[in-house]
């Protein structure tokens, strides 16, 4: 129980940092540039991830014929 309460109030305390940090104009523009590169992230992991089911289902489609 008492690591719960602990990480509960890491994530609180997490929360209202950002909260601050986002407020200035230097704060926005990190958190606008983390934001972009997340999106990169996830959409060449998306993308990736449809291209090798694209081969997988191919292949596996040219097994059973």
């Amino acid at each position: 129980m008492k690591k719960v309460l602990w990480f509960s109030a890491g994530i609180a305390v997490g929360v209202v940092v950002a909260h601050q940090i986002n407020q200035t104009a230097q704060g926005k523009k990190a958190f606008a540039n983390l934001d972009a590169k997340v999106k990169d992230f996830s959409e060449a992991f998306s993308e990736g991830y449809r291209e090798r089911e694209s081969e997988l289902r191919s292949a596996l489609s040219g097994a059973t014929k």
